[in-house]
């Protein structure tokens, strides 16, 4: 194979608020805890073992504002990008290392806001019909009457 690939693929609950930085030029970075869990059960003692991984997400411009509009702490995420290498100098001038998941497209699974606005929003649209209901289902009850269920 000629080729590279850099590509990581994740599904795990965010650990905390998506942190927005802006810049003048007007793009705007996200960033935020990904936990990804592995259990398994220990051989010898039979005891079920969890290990969390940590991973920095990091999303650009729309995307960024998107997760920061749509995520909160605790929800459940598909993210996929590329894994970056950051490296800087601390104060007392040892070098510093962070590798980042740079996002390149996601998925929301399970938000809390979103599940919230499903509700109010399906609530008002399914009791409508259902005040219309009773007068325009006369005449279809008879038909309904020739179905098998």
């Amino acid at each position: 194979m000629s080729g590279t690939l850099n590509k990581v693929m994740l599904i795990g609950h965010l650990g905390d608020e998506v942190k927005m930085h802006y810049f003048e030029g007007g793009g705007c970075v996200g960033r935020f805890p990904l936990a990804t869990n592995e259990t398994y059960t220990n051989r010898q003692t039979n005891e079920r073992i969890s290990n969390t991984e940590w991973h920095n997400v990091v999303v650009r411009n729309k995307g960024a504002e998107i997760c920061e509009k749509y995520l909160s702490k605790g929800d459940k995420v598909y993210i996929e990008g590329r894994l970056k290498t950051r490296k800087w100098q601390d104060d007392n001038g040892n070098e510093r290392y962070s590798t980042e998941i740079q996002c390149t497209d996601f998925t929301f699974l399970s938000t809390k806001k979103e599940s919230e606005s499903n509700a109010a929003m399906n609530g008002p649209v399914a009791q409508k019909p259902n005040t219309n209901q009773p007068s325009n289902t006369e005449p279809n009850h008879e038909d309904n009457d020739d179905l098998p269920f």
